[in-house]
């Protein structure tokens, strides 16, 4: 590549070069388009504008306000306080309220529905999808199935106080590891995993002794899950009929199930949340999936 002293204009375009050529090729000074020039123009008058205009500029520990005065994040500030004062009245209705008269009060139920939601997709949604779709070992809260109970005073209950934490009135009852622990000789585990396969009206995978597995669930599991594998809210122990599973309804996962046992845990949100946004929370949930 060289590079010449003087450009020179191409015969073919009658654009003058800029003097730089390669091979024989010559670089054209082809100017710009008028239009694009002046809509470069018109952005920079726009943006010193903008800038004098509104916020624009970090400070220490502010930034530059702007001719107007005038800031998104100041009016959502200003738009969640008349809101707050807005929703004070029914939220203090709603503290003193039961769940049931919440529940027949059209007002305040349309209230705690959306604030339910609001703060289900924020202290909820992480673990049980925004949707309340749930994901393996967080249940899914739109079916009908519920470990704990699905009325109102049973969700009320999971969400004040949780399950398995270190609260004192937090729901209790993990599974056993039945294999890891001896409790069931580990060469019976796939058994005992394959009756269970049976409950929910499906083929074991390969051929077993049924009756023994039967006869081992009886005496391992049926005094949480139930003779007939109903399962028990009381103790969170779930319907192992409904063919609805937390970890998972493979063979190979009711196996590890059963071996190693299962603890969730889920924390109480009572002393985190105002008692009137877990009330919200309650019957938004209870909504999800047609509560009991």
């Amino acid at each position: 590549m060289t590079a010449h002293d003087t450009s020179k204009v191409d015969a073919v375009t009658g654009i003058s070069t800029t003097g730089h050529e390669w091979d024989g090729i010559r670089e054209l000074n082809t100017p710009l388009p008028r239009w694009w020039l002046w809509l470069f123009y018109i952005c920079i008058v726009w943006g010193i504008g903008y800038v004098i205009a509104y916020p624009a500029w970090p400070l220490v520990s502010s930034y530059t306000r702007g001719v107007l005065g005038y800031a998104s994040r100041d009016q959502i500030e200003t738009d969640m306080a008349a809101l707050k004062v807005q929703r004070g009245e029914m939220v203090a209705r709603m503290e003193s309220a039961s769940l049931e008269e919440i529940r027949n009060d059209p007002k305040m139920l349309e209230v705690a529905r959306a604030l339910g939601k609001a703060s289900f997709g924020t202290n909820c949604g992480p673990c049980h999808g925004q949707g309340g779709q749930g994901a393996p070992s967080y249940p899914n809260l739109n079916d009908d199935q519920w470990m704990w109970g699905g009325s109102l005073e049973q969700i009320y209950q999971t969400i004040q106080y949780g399950i398995r934490n270190e609260l004192p009135d937090s729901r209790q009852g993990p599974m056993p590891a039945f294999g890891k622990d001896g409790i069931i000789p580990k060469a019976d585990i796939p058994v005992v995993a394959a009756y269970v396969v049976t409950l929910s009206g499906r083929k074991p995978e390969g051929k077993v002794d049924l009756a023994k597995g039967q006869k081992l669930f009886a005496e391992n599991c049926a005094s949480c899950h139930g003779d007939n594998g109903k399962g028990n809210p009381d103790v969170g122990a779930p319907n192992l009929t409904s063919n609805i599973w937390l970890y998972g309804g493979d063979e190979k996962t009711i196996i590890e199930t059963i071996a190693n046992g299962r603890g969730g845990v889920m924390p109480g949100w009572a002393g985190r949340l105002e008692p009137a946004t877990v009330k919200a929370l309650t019957l938004y949930v209870h909504t999800l999936g047609g509560g009991q």
